[in-house]
């Protein structure tokens, strides 16, 4: 038997000796998701499915009150309520004042108190808005520390893979799947193909992770995933920074992918030391032994691979209504006589939405509104290549910019670096964290019809409002936008001072 570093092992939490989870060493060659996979799986159904074992469940107030009430209305409990973390991110306020239960959509506040109530009734760890810890999960759950290489995962949010960065096992699941886990430990899923996607060579300057996802979207389509878990390997991803990584394997769930992951390395185990999480401290020597096997072995077989030149990808946007519909911001929106077959009739509907013309020049595009956050951009290496794009500078007087961190640890940082001031003196609201203008949930958002350049992932009609048209790009092409009050890259100049 071998471990992978879960804290389930290591905090003998129950019984999980019945289970026979860990899997025997095996001599076939592995890919990293085999050994995360083998490493939780309880038992093989025979049928493509597993009963596969579950370290952390994930909530948020959007439906974690839901789960938590039909949970306790069965008459069942968490199996273990310390390993479930309900987390306000969705539906709170992004005002700077915000209150206790101010929510940003018109009695949204019924999903704050209920999650809370119910997360209290259950005994399970609560990350409530006026706690220190609060943000986006995805964004607090690596910052805690409580996502470690080796773990599995589950959340009621399809971004949940953003956590395989850090070697973990990471899947967006529904709201009665979350409600299973928790009443068992374990979880029936359908074990995926695989995927490798390789990127070697050394990025062009001011071209981000947020650019190489979008590049690969676009290159490949919004299916291109195919829903196989998805491993990010190559020089290219070695030299990002945790942070990077987060946000390229945040956007895998755009590719189609059933999640995403990166081996973990050195910068992993980095990071993971540095987190306040002591539950595993005596168990590090521990750890590192069983994460150093956390790695694909040579000559593992996948069931697709894509390689690609870091060299050939550009700083992007979208134009059109879905992340495939993107392009390189110094190029042009495409001529639909260009493209084909399903593309042509997807581009028709995403040129009506988008009021945008064939051939069109993106800095021709006057935009209304920029944001700046979310779980894919709203980490604290985020806001500072916004700041070194907006310092001394001003937003156009037609755009509405709004930036929210994407936690409050993140946003104590930033002030504490003077962030929020550059941001503030630009013309940007700072607010409160949480998924604040990512999604439209009613209440607050832009105008009907208005042209927004935004760091958020998804940008389907309506996503950010009715009739809103949204162009996703990487924060600081989002910074230079609202400055230029139309859709430009940065001088990578100035990014490239940010990076070094």
């Amino acid at each position: 038997m071998r471990c992978f570093g879960c804290l389930c092992c290591y905090n003998n939490i129950t019984n999980w000796n019945e289970y026979q989870f860990l899997a025997e060493e095996s001599v076939a060659l592995r890919t990293l998701f085999d050994k995360l996979w083998d490493g939780h799986e309880v038992r093989d159904d025979g049928d493509g499915a597993s009963l596969v074992a579950i370290d952390r469940v994930f909530l948020h107030e959007r439906t974690g009150g839901v789960a938590l009430k039909s949970l306790l209305a069965s008459n069942r409990a968490p199996v273990d309520p310390s390993r479930v973390y309900s987390v306000m991110d969705h539906i709170v306020s992004f005002a700077p004042d915000r209150a206790r239960d101010d929510a940003r959509s018109p009695g949204g506040e019924v999903f704050i108190t209920q999650t809370r109530e119910m997360a209290t009734k259950a005994g399970v760890n609560i990350i409530d808005t006026d706690d220190p810890r609060q943000g986006i999960i995805h964004v607090v759950a690596p910052e805690l520390g409580l996502v470690l290489p080796g773990m599995s995962i589950v959340c009621p949010d399809s971004h949940t893979c953003s956590l395989g960065a850090l070697g973990a096992l990471a899947v967006g699941v529904g709201t009665g799947d979350v409600e299973h886990a928790m009443a068992t430990g374990v979880l029936r899923l359908k074990k995926p193909a695989q995927m490798r996607i390789v990127v070697e060579g050394e990025l062009k300057p001011g071209v981000t992770a947020k650019d190489v996802a979008l590049h690969i979207i676009a290159k490949f389509g919004a299916d291109g995933g195919r829903l196989r878990a998805i491993e990010f390997a190559g020089s290219t991803i070695r030299n990002f920074d945790i942070e990077a990584r987060l946000t390229l394997c945040n956007m895998a769930v755009e590719f189609a992918a059933f999640t995403a992951l990166i081996a973990p390395d050195e910068k992993t185990l980095a990071y993971v030391r540095s987190r306040p999480n002591e539950t595993f401290a005596e168990y590090w020597d521990k750890c590192l032994t069983d994460w150093a096997r956390l790695h694909s072995d040579e000559g593992a077989v996948f069931e697709e691979e894509i390689a690609i030149d870091a060299a050939d990808i550009e700083v992007m946007a979208t134009w059109g209504t879905s992340p495939e519909q993107a392009a390189p911001v110094s190029w042009r929106i495409p001529v639909r006589d260009e493209l084909h077959g399903a593309q042509t009739a997807k581009a028709n509907a995403a040129f009506s939405y988008m009021g945008v013309v064939d051939g069109e020049d993106f800095d021709t595009l006057r935009i209304n509104g920029a944001f700046i956050g979310s779980c894919t951009n709203g980490r604290l290496s985020d806001l500072r290549l916004a700041a070194a794009v907006l310092k001394g500078r001003k937003v156009a007087d037609h755009v509405h910019a709004v930036c929210v961190p994407g936690s409050k640890a993140v946003k104590a940082a930033a002030e504490a670096e003077g962030l929020d001031k550059i941001f503030t003196e630009a013309g940007f609201v700072w607010g409160s964290p949480g998924c604040a203008m990512c999604f439209y949930a009613g209440g607050e958002t832009f105008a009907p019809g208005a042209r927004i350049i935004s760091s958020t992932n998804r940008n389907f009609e309506g996503r950010q409002g009715p009739s809103v048209r949204t162009h996703l790009a990487s924060p600081s092409t989002v910074a230079a936008s609202a400055i230029a009050g139309r859709i430009v890259a940065a001088d990578p100049a100035i990014l490239k001072v940010v990076n070094s």
